[in-house]
């Protein structure tokens, strides 16, 4: 893209046309085999297969017959589906228990429809097909009412509908903007959400590819430079089974180590050993919480990654230990770039066991990243990751638990920002281009770190943070939005960026808090911080050249508030805990967007400035400078204001009042909140969790609260904590339902304080049958409180 005048200068317009579009044609025989229909057509080859009954792929070849083998982000292998088939003179049927492909054979045109014969979604009818650049593309039928969301790392609005988007992994520094498709993450998935019914598809195929929402108001197109069209659709029919059904093709997210969700403080670069310890001071004489703090690329002896340089840091061993005790992790950047230097062990090594890419000649590629010219090890090859993944105990036996990822797009300091196409991957025995793989380069990257870290670690979770991925980077990493800045535009941007990477799979997200680039104010830390402490990763993390942007950086004004909100970061761990739990059984995400709870609902459908955390809370923010209120849209149901316990109707909107302590939260009737306390770091003992009861007229919805040790994959094993909470409201009565579900782990508290909201006086309340005699009543909050002992449950 051009960024000067010149492009828009008249007569620049391009008077040719593209390569022209050839269809696939029409069907000319058929066999099912294994249950897989195997078609062939006029100018090609299709396949269709049910992997699950609410799951199918479709792969077509233009030369061949499909390969069906996957890509690395595919991890689910086709279930025995019972799949009838019938067929008539026009169309070819294959059923399952829930589902219908209708094939139309002259020309090839695919429907997916549900049990009912409604279609959930239709090729166009020019179908798919290729051109003689060997792109493949597909076009589908766009309904009015469709929108859509997914698309992985994305700038902009919620809803990507009038939008076209490229994947194809770029070290973005420059602003982000709408301008700007392709960032560090390439997720080719979305979901469509019409009427209320949601369906999905994700398009498994690594090379550079687009996704044109834009250019029709009747078709939308995706298409990719190479290999094969090879999609999967999910039937849905809700948001939630969308999600699930795709993390079911691509993974889901282990539980991350408890430390991992309280906050985190980076900067490019704490650069000596004496910078850490005094910021540790400063957040424990501040009485601020943090459970980790980053080394950025300075902590390397001239950028080499593995190792420490010995007069900033001269005895790491010794610096991690100490803030150990503190309760505090160390997580050092790894970058991909190997410097180039015959004396250097890591280089040495890489050499000798020809680890690194190459071209197709034999001669090894170089680009320069931070240390100068450096190589690259070839990820796609199994050797390489595991060589990878040992190396990193050279962390782990310093006590290091997290690793963070970075420029591993991988980025070069070039024209093109990445390595040269014509780098030929071993990609285990299967040869490849860097054109094909470049897409998979960060999420390989990942895999090998995260699973030499676990296998060092003596059954403790790793956490790692990655800047680049494909689909299925939830199996490995957290994700970062990348280098943003300090604008008011890029958090509010930030919104619709993490909910729309959770809509794709990766729930544990979240963007720099205050912005990297440029300059932050108090104003904009402190809004900030309030969004930071929902977002599923919370980190503060800013340039070299930039302000400090440290909690206490612009008086005690703004640190008061940011303190605060750090502080309920820690309160609101027991509930968000319970929730990433949910993420790593269903996919569903931690922070959603209000579409993905009220799919039916019009005014949720681009709503990209409020967000859910769960199902029954929303958080509505403010994002603009000097401003102390701001319209609030509430869905249906009744809703409680967190801080005043004003009662407000839901199906409206609302303006509220927020000065510059107070973030908008709203609290459905009908929840459930357990909560902890404040305390220095995630490890602290909790004596006791408030559980906080919103009841509706009716009572309670069902909540599931979990536990474990937050430390371990021991919970793998069965070893957790789960407990049911219900209740029936009557007008003078609350029964409350407490029911242990899973108890091979002893939860650490001793003793559960309910607090009752929205009750008044007369309120007779009963917790498993038995009258709370001695419940208090306040009468300035309007709720009731009372305790019981873990022993009594």
């Amino acid at each position: 893209m051009q960024d000067t005048s010149f492009a828009i200068l008249p007569g620049m317009k391009s008077k040719t046309k593209g390569p022209a579009f050839r269809s696939v044609g029409a069907v000319v025989s058929r066999e099912l085999e294994n249950n897989n229909l195997n078609l062939s057509c006029e100018n090609g080859y299709v396949t269709v297969c049910f992997y699950r009954d609410d799951i199918v792929r479709v792969v077509m070849n233009p030369k061949e017959q499909p390969s069906l083998q996957s890509s690395f982000a595919v991890v689910k292998e086709p279930e025995d589906v019972e799949v009838s088939l019938t067929e008539s003179e026009d169309e070819i049927q294959l059923s399952s228990g829930k589902l219908k492909i209708a094939i139309n054979k002259s020309p090839i045109r695919i429907t997916m429809l549900d049990e009912q014969g409604r279609t959930i979604i239709s090729d166009h009818e020019s179908s798919m097909g290729f051109n003689d650049k060997k792109e493949v593309i597909c076009f589908k039928e766009m309904h009015p009412d469709d929108h859509f969301y997914g698309f992985g790392e994305k700038t902009s609005f919620l809803d990507k509908r009038g939008e076209k988007m490229t994947m194809w992994n770029t070290d973005v520094y420059a602003p982000h903007n709408p301008e700007i498709d392709a960032l560090y993450q390439s997720i080719p998935y979305f979901m469509s959400i019409r009427n209320g019914m949601a369906y999905g598809l994700f398009f498994d195929n690594t090379f550079k590819s687009v996704f044109d929402m834009k250019t029709s108001n009747e078709t939308y197109s995706f298409w990719t430079e190479g290999g094969q069209l090879d999609y999967y659709l999910f039937a849905g029919p809700k948001p939630k089974d969308v999600v699930e059904q795709y993390t079911e093709i691509t993974g889901r997210m282990p539980l991350p180590p408890k430390w991992a969700l309280g906050y985190h403080q980076s900067r490019y670069s704490y650069e000596s050993e004496q910078e850490v310890r005094e910021l540790v001071k400063e957040f424990r004489e501040r009485d601020i919480p943090l459970d980790a703090i980053y080394l950025d690329i300075h902590y390397m002896d001239g950028y080499r990654v593995f190792t420490f340089d010995e007069e900033r840091f001269p005895n790491p061993e010794k610096l991690i230990e100490d803030l150990k005790q503190e309760g505090i992790h160390v997580i050092p950047i790894v970058d991909p770039g190997v410097k180039e230097d015959p004396e250097y062990h890591i280089y040495q090594e890489g050499v000798n066991g020809d680890y690194f890419c190459k071209y197709l000649e034999g001669n090894l590629y170089f680009g320069d990243v931070w240390p100068g010219k450096s190589a690259f090890p070839d990820f796609t090859s199994e050797d390489v990751r595991k060589w990878w993944g040992e190396k990193h105990e050279f962390y782990s036996k310093m006590g290091i638990e997290g690793i963070w990822n970075d420029m591993n797009e991988p980025a070069v300091f070039n024209e093109t920002k990445t390595m040269d196409l014509k780098v030929m991957h071993k990609n285990d025995g299967n040869p490849k281009t860097h054109r094909e793989l470049h897409n998979l380069y960060g999420l390989l990257m990942g895999e090998a770190t995260y699973e030499g870290m676990k296998a060092q670690l003596d059954g403790k979770r790793p956490f790692l943070l990655t800047r680049a991925g494909f689909a299925g980077v939830q199996r490995y990493s957290t994700v970062w939005t990348g280098d943003n800045r300090s604008f008011w535009e890029h958090l509010q941007m930030s919104l619709p960026m993490c909910m729309n990477l959770g809509m794709s799979g990766v729930p544990f997200c979240g963007p720099d808090v205050g912005g990297f680039a440029h300059d932050t104010t108090g104003q904009l830390l402190t809004r900030w911080t309030q969004v930071g402490m929902f977002t599923p990763y919370f980190r503060n993390h800013s340039v070299l050249d930039s302000i400090r942007q440290e909690p206490w950086s612009f008086g005690e004004q703004y640190e008061k508030i940011i303190r605060k909100y750090i502080q309920e970061r820690y309160v609101w761990l027991p509930y968000l805990y319970t929730l990433f739990r949910e993420a790593s059984l269903t996919g569903v995400p931690v922070m959603r967007p209000l579409v993905f709870e009220y799919p039916e609902d019009q005014h949720t459908f681009n709503l990209s400035d409020q967000f859910m955390i769960g199902s029954h809370v929303i958080v509505a923010p403010i994002m603009k400078p000097d401003t102390y209120h701001r319209v609030v849209y509430l869905p249906e149901g009744s809703w409680v204001n967190y801080w005043t316990g004003e009662k407000l109707e839901g199906g409206k909107h609302h303006l509220v009042e927020a000065d510059m302590a107070t973030m908008p939260i709203f609290v459905k009737e009908g929840a459930t909140l357990v909560h902890g306390s404040v305390k220095n770091t995630t490890g602290q003992k909790e004596s006791e969790i408030k559980v906080h009861l919103y009841p509706s007229e009716k009572g309670l919805d069902r909540f599931v609260h979990y536990e474990d040790d937050g430390k371990t994959f021991d919970y793998q094993q069965g070893s957790y904590f789960q407990m049911e909470i219900n209740g029936k409201k009557a007008v003078d009565s609350l029964e409350i339902t407490v029911t242990v579900l899973h108890n091979q782990y002893d939860p650490e508290w001793e003793r559960l304080h309910f607090v009752v909201h929205g009750a008044h006086q007369e309120l007779k309340v009963q917790m498993n049958g038995v009258l709370q005699g001695e419940a208090e009543f306040d009468p300035a909050s309007g709720s009731i409180t009372f305790s019981v002992e873990k022993s009594g449950l």
